[in-house]
């Protein structure tokens, strides 16, 4: 089970995630279960597969949103660096980063 101590040592701005969830720790923890599970994180990957760098920067931005909303900052960093990417439509090999963004999603998965 998720701890605010393992989402700590994570990287995570727990001060500031559970500020924006009212200081509710059971809110709080329930919510970054649920990111890491986010549909995006599929859509984002299916979008940058098929080339569509549009739905991809929309999968990505939801993605970003969600992510920086709970202060999952490792995740959010990387999330971050694609958003921007895909707005600017570079066209370019999103692969690593793409299995930068994984790894540190199934890192958080494995705090559940």
């Amino acid at each position: 089970m998720i701890t605010v101590e393992a989402l700590k040592n994570y990287g995570a701005n727990v001060e500031e995630g559970l500020a924006r969830c009212m200081n509710n720790e059971v809110l709080y923890l329930k919510l970054v279960g649920m990111a890491a599970d986010e549909e995006n994180f599929d859509r984002l990957h299916a979008a940058l597969e098929q080339k569509n760098l549009n739905d991809a920067f929309e999968a990505a931005h939801a993605l970003k949103g969600v992510i920086a909303n709970l202060a999952i900052t490792p995740l959010h960093e990387k999330i971050a660096e694609i958003t921007e990417l895909l707005r600017a439509e570079t066209d370019m090999d999103y692969t690593k980063l793409e299995e930068e963004i994984n790894s540190k999603r199934e890192e958080l998965r494995k705090l559940m």
